[in-house]
């Protein structure tokens, strides 16, 4: 037993000899490198052209997104947002170039010919299986629409527009703007589609028709030109969200996102909304 018990000892006394040589000072290890996230600096921009930005667009390219279709002009709201990512990305007015792109083109997989486009790309999934997409620059809003010589045509708030007769497809976050924000005494009217509604409007069956803006702009500038856009709705349910369009995997998706973050938090986007689709183009917030 005695034996058996100084073999026990000098058993536990190795163990903490080795115990102790493991806690010995060991020449330091370099620290593991770590890897930066890529540079928004410009000169780290992997764009088309070294040091320019090759932004696209359709053509012709309509107001009130651009003006007189000219899109190197900073005037329209879709101009006027490009150049402002493009500054936030470093790049002065000379150093961004223009490009033309079909919608469907630019929506279709494969390589692009751009380093972003603009042109009210609403962000889907589907669509993000095959392009990339920026955070966004714009919520659609809903917006009421009537003939010239309606009733409501040059009315201001809606409280004004709670004796009309208004309608909007059905199942549409227009109807909804009906139902949850305006709130008419009158039931509004629903319609399988945009085309029977606007047969409504022009037959005088409505006083008004909420579509979204993008929406408005076309039928009153081009489908129904007698009529006007009254006002737009405050937002309501899940907008529309439109954003910038860039190549699957772009290695600039992320600094163009936080460009447009950056220009959303300061508060840029809205001014550049407020000035060129309310005030220039005429959809003022009704309220």
């Amino acid at each position: 037993m005695a034996s058996r018990s100084r073999l026990l000892a000098l058993t536990v006394t190795g163990a903490v000899v080795v115990a102790t040589a493991g806690c010995a000072p060991q020449d330091e290890k370099p620290t593991p490198t770590v890897t930066a996230a890529p540079s928004c600096a410009k000169d780290s921009l992997p764009t088309r052209t070294p040091g320019k930005l090759t932004i696209a667009t359709d053509q012709p390219a309509y107001e009130p997104w651009f003006a007189k279709d000219k899109p190197d002009s900073g005037e329209g709201f879709e101009s006027a947002v490009a150049y402002a990512v493009a500054e936030k990305l470093g790049y002065a007015r000379a150093d961004v170039t223009w490009t033309r792109v079909k919608f469907d083109t630019a929506i279709a997989p494969g390589p692009k010919d751009f380093d972003f486009d603009i042109n009210q790309f609403s962000i889907t999934d589907e669509r993000k299986q095959a392009v990339d997409f920026s955070a966004p620059y714009y919520l659609v809003r809903q917006t009421v629409i009537a003939l010239k010589s309606s009733k409501i045509a040059g009315r201001k708030s809606l409280a004004e527009l709670r004796d009309a007769r208004l309608g909007a497809q059905v199942g549409t976050t227009s109807y909804q703007a009906i139902t949850d924000v305006i709130k008419p005494t009158a039931k509004p009217q629903v319609y399988n589609s945009n085309d029977d509604a606007k047969k409504a409007l022009q037959n005088g069956q409505l006083d008004g028709l909420v579509v979204d803006l993008p929406t408005a702009f076309y039928i009153t500038g081009a489908e129904i030109t007698d009529a006007t856009i009254v006002g737009q709705v405050p937002q309501v349910g899940t907008p529309e969200a439109f954003g910038l369009l860039l190549d699957k995997n772009s290695p600039l998706t992320s600094c163009v996102s936080g460009a447009v973050g950056q220009l959303t938090t300061a508060g840029t986007l809205k001014e550049l909304e407020q000035k060129w689709l309310a005030q220039v183009a005429g959809a003022a917030e009704l309220r």
